[in-house]
């Protein structure tokens, strides 16, 4: 599966979470940019 399907989905989830629980707005952020940033630099 190439990894721009699965932004779409992943920004999804991460939206689902947030609303439930506010507060893993920080976390949530975080490990996004963690691996667009991991993936970035692999290609």
């Amino acid at each position: 599966m190439p990894i721009h399907n699965l932004q779409p989905l992943a920004a999804l989830i991460a939206g689902i979470l947030i609303l439930v629980f506010p507060r893993l707005l920080n976390y949530v952020v975080a490990l996004y940019l963690i691996i667009v940033g991991v993936l970035g630099l692999m290609r």
